[in-house]
């Protein structure tokens, strides 16, 4: 049986977005159990040079939702990046499960070859939809959920590897 692009993408990123959105409460809950203001888990980094947690949060949810939608041949859904609480990055991850929710495999199988062309600072990058796919949103996306569970880890939120995982 083979693996469709469908398959491939919109599941996965839907699963690990509910398993972001289960972390987020439990950062939440941890913040109201140590009286801790969560403003500063939101702007927590592992390092000076790298994002905090929000944008982290932010970017996860653009590979997701621009990926579907780039791969169904449509335009990204546009946010705002303006969230700066974890209950408005839980509004943010659940807002983009609920657009992924909207794909149907119909739409994104087939899209292997689509040709998908990013505007970014350095240049456009061009992909076929099956390399765009594997080689760059998926690795961006895990990239991105991983630091934010990293952040949070690393800041004494009680979670572990089956948070991160989640239940099959």
């Amino acid at each position: 049986m083979n693996l469709s692009m469908y398959q491939a993408s919109v599941p996965c990123f839907i699963r690990m977005l509910n398993n972001l959105a289960a972390i987020l409460d439990k950062a939440v809950a941890h913040c109201e159990a140590k009286k801790i203001d969560p403003a500063v888990l939101a702007g927590c980094r592992l390092y000076p040079d790298m994002y905090p947690l929000a944008k982290q949060v932010q970017i996860a949810t653009d590979m997701a939702k621009g990926c579907a939608a780039r791969l169904a041949g449509q335009e990204p859904a546009k946010y705002e990046d303006n969230e700066t609480t974890l209950v408005e990055l839980r509004a943010r991850v659940a807002k983009t499960v609920d657009f992924l929710h909207g794909f149907s495999p119909a739409q994104i199988d087939g899209s292997e070859a689509r040709p998908i062309t990013l505007n970014m600072r350095s240049g456009p990058l061009q992909f076929n939809g099956q390399v765009y796919l594997l080689e760059f949103a998926l690795p961006n996306f895990y990239f991105h959920i991983t630091t934010a569970y990293a952040l949070l880890r690393h800041n004494g939120v009680e979670i572990g590897k089956q948070d991160f995982i989640g239940k099959p």
